[in-house]
């Protein structure tokens, strides 16, 4: 699944193509993603301009003046730019057209979604699956002792305290396991019983995974491509995701892996306490 540096990859990728532009057309393919299509969503975006585009945890925002376009990538899902006479293929669920060019979204196993909410619903932050996220990782309000204070109460083990997405956003599988492989922190340990020190290693080592990741265009394990085509490859550079069995980078012990809710694992037993 696309995580936080991917979105923002292609964020990145996407807005010097629809900021300040007007939308000229809109294609829907199919009946709709993970949900249905917004009714009536070509009326409601045609010769409308696009103010600006942001992210969310792992939603893209398309802002207009009368309400907010969200994309989620889903588990396969990718935006590209491409010329607007480009032919669609069986996976091209959305157009979106601006001028010469076109953002199309493509989702071959259409877990992805394409949302509409109307500025006469408020602020795009209380849209319902918008409204419970955490801090941003890589903003001011993330910091070792919002986690502290955060995780007093949580017995649940600090994987899935990151990967909740509640208390901080967008971490995702991937970097959780190794933004915890960094800080020297075992993946089963309660988020309570880990201390501000602690903290301060974990908050240092999501900010400086992150920021790797996306500068070196996310992780391509499947699907993902970023706007122009290009995959990601942050993966090269794995520490312990994914490579159970293998000696690890530092001690040469051997990575292992388990199941935490239902999501892989990877760690050093021996670099990790």
């Amino acid at each position: 699944m696309p995580e936080l540096p991917e979105v923002e990859v292609t964020r990145r990728g996407v807005a010097p193509h629809l900021d300040g532009k007007i939308v000229t057309a809109v294609t829907l393919r199919h009946d709709g993603l993970r949900w249905p299509f917004p009714d009536k969503l070509a009326a409601r975006l045609c010769n409308r301009r696009i103010h600006a585009t942001r992210r969310r945890g792992k939603y893209l925002l398309i802002e207009f003046d009368h309400g907010t376009l969200i994309l989620h990538l889903g588990m396969s899902g990718h935006l590209r730019i491409l010329p607007k006479d480009t032919p669609a293929r069986k996976h091209d669920h959305f157009d979106l057209e601006i001028g010469a060019q076109v953002l199309r979204m493509t989702d071959p196993r259409r877990f992805g979604a394409v949302l509409w909410h109307g500025a006469e619903e408020g602020p795009v932050e209380e849209h319902i699956l918008l409204r419970g996220l955490g801090v941003e990782p890589l903003e001011e309000g993330f910091s070792a002792e919002m986690l502290y204070r955060n995780t007093r109460n949580r017995s649940a083990a600090i994987k899935q305290v990151l990967l909740a997405g509640d208390i901080v956003v967008g971490v995702g599988n991937i970097y959780a396991s190794e933004s915890l492989f960094k800080a020297g922190i075992n993946p089963k340990t309660a988020a309570q019983r880990i201390g501000l020190a602690r903290y301060e290693k974990l908050v240092a080592a999501i900010r400086e995974t992150l920021a790797a990741a996306i500068a070196q265009g996310g992780s391509t394990l499947r699907d993902f491509m970023a706007a122009n085509g290009q995959p990601g490859y942050f993966q090269q550079s794995y520490f312990v995701y994914d490579r159970a069995g293998e000696p690890c980078r530092v001690c040469g012990a051997t990575v292992r892996q388990l199941k935490q809710g239902q999501r892989s694992t990877f760690y050093c037993p021996n670099c990790q306490k």
